[in-house]
């Protein structure tokens, strides 16, 4: 349970052809370690990216006396330390479990649940998604059959403000007034009682099993099912006693959500990025006193039970509070050292250019951790420099090269790499 986590290859079908996965999910999680160029790294999921004030501080200790002393947060809003020593697995899940970060060890990687990260807070949505995605945990972590869900299928549950619909889920939810929600699997749309919402979602991951057996092609996300091989979402949900309705308006296409800004979140919360993604144990500890602290899919926090007032203390921490920083929406994969795949340092040879556009720095043509939607893509070519949007730059002119692309009109958004 808790070995090193091996390689896995990702294969590529043909054109036309359906992808065909012949091996287990090897995704890593917090009992499964990866190993990589820096030491071994960990991924924690958290549901809703929700930590109560103790997580905050034992993920911050965990960072310090067992990685590198970051804690980098993903773009479903989970977590990840670096440099672990491969033999402090049972250490890291004592520290986690006493901690109640770990639930249930043969769940632990399939809890990816985004939220709305405001949803409660500042008096917008239809519904505290945030309750529906506690519910949908706690059901998860209770059904045997969901631990054969792959670490990447993944649920998001929007409260109506369109914040996270975008994000590409397997199973969408999306709080609709009165008391009802939108289930998107695939491209089946259907509407069922608010109250009915997680058990629905639940449901829907249910029947994707059941169709991914039936394919036999090792499936890890609706995606991916070949086509033809559809999901009988209605048939599903009437086997679990869940009232639904087809919607003849299906819900947008993945396209590019609008990011919550960093600043005040009503009166009585904040949002702030961390520089790159990546919280130092010190800037973590920063965020407390707090009632909780939400990692949110743009890789940063809102801290509830916090004033406006507390923002200047968090940027001299070196936090990102403000949306007109030019950091803010700048993000990058690990890069070298870290990953034997990278072509270049991208951390450190990151700039934000001027705010607009997302920008993402990647080391290699996996591009890990892209945002969805339109962004900026900077990519480490081979023998030095970048291609910014696939025009070569050398590493001296990134700051107007990347300037230009974040602040230039766009005739079609390039969502596609």
């Amino acid at each position: 349970m808790l070995a090193a986590m091996p390689p896995t290859p990702t294969p590529t079908p043909a054109p036309g052809a359906p992808r065909v996965r012949e091996r287990g999910d090897a995704c890593p999680g917090a009992l499964r370690l990866h190993s990589a160029d820096d030491g071994h790294l960990a991924r924690l999921r958290l549901p809703a990216g929700r930590l109560t004030a103790r997580q905050v501080e034992v993920l911050a200790h965990a960072a310090e006396t067992l990685g590198d002393g970051r804690i980098s947060v993903t773009s479903r809003g989970n977590a990840e330390l670096r440099g672990l020593a491969g033999d402090c697995g049972a250490e890291l899940a004592a520290l986690l479990a006493e901690a109640g970060l770990l639930p249930s060890p043969t769940h632990e990687r399939v809890r990816n649940i985004v939220a709305s990260p405001a949803a409660g807070l500042d008096g917008l949505g239809a519904a505290d998604v945030q309750l529906w995605a506690r519910e949908l945990d706690e059901r998860l972590c209770a059904a045997p059959w969901a631990a054969a869900l792959s670490g990447r299928f993944l649920f998001v549950l929007d409260d109506g403000r369109g914040d996270v619909t975008g994000l590409g889920g397997d199973v969408t939810l999306v709080a609709v007034a009165p008391g009802a929600a939108l289930l998107r699997l695939g491209d089946r749309t259907v509407r069922v009682a608010a109250a009915d919402a997680p058990r629905a979602a639940l449901a829907a991951a249910r029947a994707f099993l059941t169709a991914a057996r039936e394919a036999g092609t090792g499936a890890w996300r609706v995606r991916e099912l070949p086509e033809g091989s559809g999901v009988d979402v209605r048939a599903a949900l009437t086997t679990a006693g869940i009232a639904a309705e087809p919607v003849r308006e299906p819900l947008p296409p993945h396209g590019a959500p609008p990011a919550l800004a960093p600043g005040p979140l009503g009166p009585a919360a904040l949002h702030v990025l961390a520089p790159l993604g990546r919280f130092t144990a010190g800037r973590l500890r920063a965020l407390l006193p707090a009632d909780e602290v939400r990692f949110t899919p743009w890789r940063g926090a809102v801290v509830v039970g916090a004033d406006p007032g507390r923002l200047p203390a968090l940027e001299a921490h070196g936090l990102i509070t403000r949306p007109d920083s030019p950091w803010a929406g700048v993000s990058a994969c690990t890069g070298r050292p870290g990953c034997a795949k990278s072509l270049a340092d991208v951390r450190a040879d990151a700039v934000p250019g001027r705010p607009g556009l997302p920008v993402h720095y990647s080391g290699c043509e996996r591009r890990c951790g892209h945002p969805h939607g339109d962004w900026v893509d900077v990519l480490a070519a081979p023998g030095g420099g970048y291609l910014v949007d696939g025009a070569p730059v050398p590493r001296t002119d990134l700051t107007p090269a990347v300037t230009t692309a974040r602040t230039a009109p766009r005739t079609a958004p390039r969502t596609t790499r």
